[in-house]
């Protein structure tokens, strides 16, 4: 037993990290009256990281001047596209990924295929059916579909549809690693449907032409069959969309300690962090923080898309709206939710209210151009007091 341990557990050295003046004995607890503790952490919070206390907010900034900033985006505000991915509004994107939010009503009336790397759907508002080259599955608000590079689909729907596609631009989306929690922490893999080939499938077998919108190098060629290219018949292996609800996340827990949001990872490529954050208990512990950390969580550009919910760490944030905070730029709970979070010492409020996505990127994310009103103005003034 002491063998196979050692070969499949990461183990770290005991370190003893330095310490001068004023400092707490455990990070995120216990921080004295008057003062505001800062995380200055390395590699997405998996790196070395100190935990500096301050006499004011870190971010009591009065004035930012310069070409980055941290940004709110309102995509309520975007308009309807085409029923095609590849016509959706992109509003965020790098070397490593491409973000858009897709808004239509009718069904797509041909077949996507994506040769530029892995998606993600996320629907945040919405049902219908699923088709592909595996099968069928219905799908609803909250979930999540990742589609494998090279999958041909569709999306059947009768309803309004307002849907975050995430892209990992020459790459794959996998599972984290979840340590000494288990393969079943969060989510068993039982949890995770796979298309069918049942009687909805077999329904839209069929002679007639169809057009296989395939974007690679973000170009898209149609290529058009005499009939359906749908037409599956059967398969078997381990490459295949899988749909995951945000509902059958069951979040990892501390009472006594603010875990950092990277225990919340749902999706991972070699550059992108994609975690959901779902209703949980908020920290019983009178000295634990109970909201986010201040931190500048350098290596990592930080995004969020807010699903549903009251945003604990947030004010003035409603369901549909989007943030960035690049790396490097302090950052934390706004004013009223830091002082609601101190407020509720004596346990008033037992849970978050919140849904939302964060995509973190190891490198700088760039805001495309946007029509007039996506970008709401005055965020950085919402932390002053």
């Amino acid at each position: 037993m002491h063998n196979i341990i050692g070969e499949t557990l990461m183990k770290n050295p005991i370190t003893f990290p330095k310490a001068e003046g004023i400092y707490t004995r455990q990070a995120h607890c216990d921080i004295p009256d008057g003062l505001y503790e800062r995380e200055h952490g390395r590699n997405g919070f998996f790196g070395p990281a100190s935990h500096i206390l301050h006499t004011h907010k870190p971010t009591g900034w009065t004035k930012w001047e310069g070409p980055l900033e941290l940004t709110l985006l309102d995509l309520n505000r975007l308009n309807d596209s085409a029923p095609c991915p590849w016509k959706a509004q992109r509003f965020m994107h790098n070397g490593q990924t491409q973000v858009c939010f897709w808004k239509f009503d009718v069904s797509m009336p041909d077949l996507a295929r994506n040769g530029d790397g892995d998606m993600i759907l996320f629907f945040h508002k919405g049902e219908g059916e699923f088709f592909c080259d595996y099968g069928h599955m219905s799908y609803r608000e909250g979930d999540y579909i990742n589609i494998p590079r090279g999958t041909t689909w569709r999306l059947e729907t009768s309803v309004r549809n307002e849907v975050l596609t995430i892209e990992a631009t020459e790459d794959l989306f996998q599972l984290p690693e979840r340590g000494i929690t288990g393969r079943h922490a969060q989510f068993d893999l039982a949890v995770l449907d796979t298309p069918k080939i049942d009687e909805a499938y077999k329904a839209q077998y069929g002679e007639h032409e169809t057009r296989v919108r395939a974007k690679r190098r973000q170009q898209v060629t149609t290529v058009t069959f005499p009939y359906n290219f749908l037409d599956t018949a059967g398969w078997h292996g381990d490459c295949v969309p899988v749909k995951l609800n945000w509902r059958d996340i069951r979040e990892l827990l501390s009472d006594r300690y603010h875990l950092p949001p990277t225990v919340h990872a749902t999706f991972l490529s070699n550059t992108i962090i994609v975690c959901t954050f779902a209703p949980r208990p908020i920290e019983s512990d009178p000295g634990a923080l109970k909201v986010p950390f201040y931190h500048n969580n350098d290596e990592f550009d930080e995004s969020i898309f807010y699903h549903q919910g009251n945003f604990f760490s947030r004010d003035n944030i409603k369901p549909g709206m989007f943030t960035l905070h690049p790396s490097g730029f302090h950052h934390g709970p706004h004013p009223k939710a830091f002082a609601a979070a101190a407020a509720n010492n004596k346990g008033e409020r037992k849970y978050t209210d919140e849904v939302a996505v964060m995509i973190d990127s190891r490198y700088p994310l760039e805001l495309d151009v946007l029509p007039n009103g996506v970008k709401v103005p005055g965020y950085l003034d919402s932390w002053k007091e």
